[in-house]
């Protein structure tokens, strides 16, 4: 059987027309934040400041290869972050790439991670309505996610509700590095707030939750860091289909950002094999997980394997569904996907202009 070899990527030869589902902005400091916060919150931060769930007051607990895992052309040159300026961001990314819509996932200030959850439920209402004034209002193309605490599923559940009819706002973020799986029915209350308001759930990587990445320990180099999301999801997907998330709320849709696809159709496999023989175990589970994740799980594109031909990555499309892929830059970190050379395949304009646009555009119901 003859296979036709990967090709160095070339430009897109017409014009783009993209939407873009991981966008992350950033803040110069917390200042940016304090006009939201109350004054108990301003003075808590200024006194004792950040404290995540591990060992490391205001960094990371895993190697990285540059702060903030970004490309170092997207520093702005008056200071701050990569993500912090709206005039580089449409200068480099919105303008010269097309994009016709934007989602913004903020990372940097970790709410939903807090140690004190009352400051987490402020500092996540204080950033939801950052991004619509610092971004949103600025910007019309782009749109934001509601952060909530996720540990504290009641204060989650109050910021969805609050911020469910606002335009402004087009998913629902979370964390997959949680206390417990995502699974688990401490969380079920978000996920019923997220269908009430008609809202996906965007489990993009990230969190810190004390816990090491692998089930051997910490991590030696960032490289093994950065392959072990892939792990991480899995994990999730299976949680919400064995613990019966998916099975209680089947008009949930969501989004599995920045996890990589590669691992999809061997982990519907195996969890169809086992379901098959130990279904009794799980009899809330009514069908094949495979089912499951077909109807009401979606893939962000990036960060995306490159098989060595272009048929492999055509077949992987084909098992995962055409439909459920949804095209994201990442910007601005090191690995973005630059839409004019994302999808190293022989894809015709039709099928790039589903992955690049219609997904998300249908995704997010943005008629």
């Amino acid at each position: 059987m003859s296979t036709v070899e990967l090709e160095r990527p070339r430009a897109s030869t017409y014009k783009l027309k993209v939407i873009d589902c991981d966008i992350h902005p950033a803040m110069t400091s917390w200042t940016e934040v304090h006009p939201y916060l109350e004054r108990r919150w301003i003075e808590h931060l200024s006194v004792y400041g950040s404290h995540l769930r591990h060992a490391f007051s205001e960094a990371l607990s895993h190697p990285r290869t540059s702060p903030d895992a970004a490309r170092i052309d997207a520093y702005p040159e008056e200071g701050g972050p990569p993500g912090s300026s709206l005039e580089l961001m449409r200068k480099q990314h919105l303008d010269p790439n097309g994009i016709e819509v934007g989602m913004l996932i903020p990372l940097r200030w970790n709410p939903g991670s807090q140690r004190n959850l009352d400051f987490g439920a402020a500092l996540t209402r204080a950033m939801n309505t950052w991004q619509v004034e610092r971004w949103v209002k600025q910007e019309p193309r782009l749109r934001a996610s509601v952060l909530v605490a996720q540990e504290d599923t009641v204060a989650s559940v109050a910021e969805i509700d609050a911020r469910g009819g606002d335009p402004n706002f087009t998913q629902i973020l979370t964390l997959p590095k949680t206390d417990e799986p995502l699974g688990r029915r401490r969380y079920w209350p978000i996920y019923e707030a997220a269908v009430r308001n008609k809202l996906p759930i965007t489990i993009h990587v990230g969190g810190t939750n004390g816990h090491p990445s692998t089930g051997g320990g910490w991590t030696s180099y960032y490289m093994e860091e950065h392959h072990s999301v892939a792990q991480t999801m899995q994990a999730v997907v299976a949680s919400l289909v064995f613990e019966g998330v998916l099975e209680r709320f089947p008009e949930l849709r969501v989004v599995i950002m920045e996890g990589g696809l590669g691992w999809i159709p061997s982990l519907n496999a195996r969890m169809d094999k086992h379901w098959a023989r130990l279904r009794s175990e799980v009899p809330h589970v009514r069908k094949p997980p495979s089912e499951y994740v077909r109807e009401q799980v979606w893939f962000s594109t990036q960060p995306m394997e490159e098989p060595a031909t272009s048929a492999e990555l055509i077949d992987l499309f084909d098992r995962i569904g055409w439909d459920r892929l949804l095209f994201s830059t990442d910007y601005p970190h090191w690995d973005f996907d630059d839409p004019r050379y994302a999808f190293r395949a022989n894809l015709t304009q039709a099928q790039r202009e589903q992955l690049l646009y219609e997904n998300a555009r249908k995704f997010y119901r943005l008629d």
